[in-house]
């Protein structure tokens, strides 16, 4: 697609767009590329068939009865991957992290398109009513919410330390035929010790709306209310 031309641009635009341009064209490369590593990555260990809590499918028709499920419950068919998102909320996270919600409301606008290709699932460490609390009244109607707070999933992935302190994380997990699931990728905020929140940045729309506009991200961040 040609880029737009439009009357009165000056040279000097003219020619910081084509750098850019350029610029963005090695980035999309790029990030091809780093696409195709991560799908070429060895198989992962196979994992224990971590147990969660769950209510009803649907949010408005109370929080039982709930019932208990298995990570290879998640899988609602053969050759689907399954993607888990850790919930920045219970133990020590005792209010929902807002930048978690800002992400999770996402999900839920396109849970359903994702569904046509592999299976999603909210995790977080709070007990199951305060989650589908919060789950309603952000209106979460396309998402499955999980509980794990009894249980060692979210220390095992990196998304919880030993005091309860939580972190965001995404974890992408495979199932072999024989029913056993193995863990494929997990990506955290924390990348190194100078990129310590933008690990998972790709995750969310938000960020590349305001990576358009010349103020860019500035100082802001996510709120539960505005």
């Amino acid at each position: 697609m040609r880029p737009t031309h439009l009357t009165g641009e000056s040279a000097d635009y003219a020619s910081a767009r084509e750098e850019l341009q350029q610029a963005e064209i090695e980035l999309m490369r790029h990030r091809e590329r780093v696409a195709e590593l991560r799908r070429k990555l060895p198989l992962g260990p196979v994992v224990e068939d971590y147990t969660f809590e769950e209510g009803p499918a649907d949010l408005q028709a109370g929080d039982g009865p709930t019932r208990t499920v298995r990570l290879g419950d998640l899988f609602t068919g053969p050759g689907r991957d399954l993607v888990v998102y850790h919930l920045m909320y219970g133990k020590k996270q005792t209010e929902p992290c807002p930048m978690c919600t800002m992400w999770c409301d996402g999900f839920n606008g396109v849970a359903h398109h994702v569904a046509q290709n592999a299976d999603l699932a909210i995790v977080a460490a709070a007990d199951l009513p305060r989650l589908r609390a919060h789950a309603r009244d952000r209106k979460w109607t396309n998402l499955r919410l999980l509980s794990a707070g009894s249980g060692s999933f979210k220390y095992d992935l990196g998304s919880e330390d030993a005091e309860g302190t939580q972190d965001s994380t995404v974890s992408v997990f495979t199932r072999d035929d024989d029913g056993s699931v193995r863990h494929v990728y997990s990506g955290h905020p924390r990348m190194s010790d100078d990129i310590d929140q933008r690990g998972i940045d790709l995750l969310s729309p938000v960020w590349h709306l305001l990576d358009l506009t010349r103020r860019g991200r500035g100082d802001w961040s996510a709120a539960l209310s505005y």
